[in-house]
């Protein structure tokens, strides 16, 4: 088997190899969690839906009490870095922390965030999806369902929940008992003939592929029982890297739908 290719990083404006960067230890977000990231699909060398990423990216760090994130910096920072691998097609991470500060939980007075880029060539499989329901339940009241924050055991956990299971992936209840989303990716249902998705309220992250959806009015939010999803006539799985067949959740068989798939697939990959 062939290893894959380290392809060079950009962090605070440098280009570097992959091997030779590092992050301070004293940096936020590798012993907090304190910060944000982004994942960006690439295809035909360029990022798509750039300014959704940005946007949620700026409403995270207001969240969070973050500085603005510079957007001049970062969209240089995807030039040089989409130059320098020389991507066409894969995808592109973004990681802002609030950099280096004290021991303890309060930040320092003046704050210097690190930014760092990093890809991937390829694509995930957008392979049929088999899931189960995770024991972690999803706090639709709290501010991390509503980031993309780097705070992500809750679903590191339940995506080793399902792997343990022989599932693809798990569906994250919230604490009512209504579906918020799976692991990483935006949960939408075919019910009574239209396709639907959680409420940012009852813990669905705001992702960029569901916000492409429900902006075209392909996709309509309302809440979702678990009794609702066992009637749905077709459900799948998405977010900015693909959109997935859902073929069976905790033992309920769903059928498929490839006209609906090849609809979310082709709004969402716009």
């Amino acid at each position: 088997m062939t290893a894959p290719v380290s392809l060079p990083i950009w962090l605070n404006g440098r280009i570097l190899p992959h091997g030779g960067a590092g992050v301070d230890t004293a940096d936020r977000g590798f012993l907090l969690g304190d910060g944000l990231f982004e994942t960006m699909r690439v295809a035909g060398g360029q990022v798509r839906h750039l300014d959704r990423h940005m946007n949620r990216l700026a409403q995270g760090a207001a969240a969070i009490r973050l500085p603005p994130p510079d957007r001049t910096a970062i969209a240089v920072g995807i030039a040089a870095l989409l130059d320098a691998c020389g991507l066409q097609t894969g995808s592109l991470r973004l990681t802002c922390t609030r950099g280096v500060g004290p021991r303890g939980l309060l930040p320092p007075a003046q704050v210097s965030p690190t930014l760092l880029l990093t890809a991937a060539a390829g694509l995930p499989p957008a392979t049929p999806v088999r899931l189960v329901t995770a024991s972690h339940r999803r706090d639709g009241g709290s501010i991390l369902s509503r980031i993309k924050s780097l705070n992500y055991l809750p679903s590191i956990l339940s995506r080793m929940e399902a792997a343990e299971q022989g599932a693809d992936d798990a569906i994250m209840l919230n604490h009512a008992g209504f579906v918020a989303e799976t692991s990483a990716s935006t949960l939408v249902a075919c019910i009574d003939g239209q396709a639907v998705t959680s409420p940012v309220s009852d813990g669905a992250l705001p992702g960029t592929a569901r916000g492409v959806l429900v902006d075209a009015g392909i996709v309509q939010v309302g809440r979702i029982s678990p009794a609702l999803l066992r009637q749905a006539t077709a459900v799948f799985t998405l977010n900015s890297l693909s959109v997935r067949e859902v073929v069976e959740w905790d033992g309920v068989a769903f059928p498929r739908r490839p006209d609906l798939l090849a609809t979310l697939r082709a709004a969402c990959q716009g």
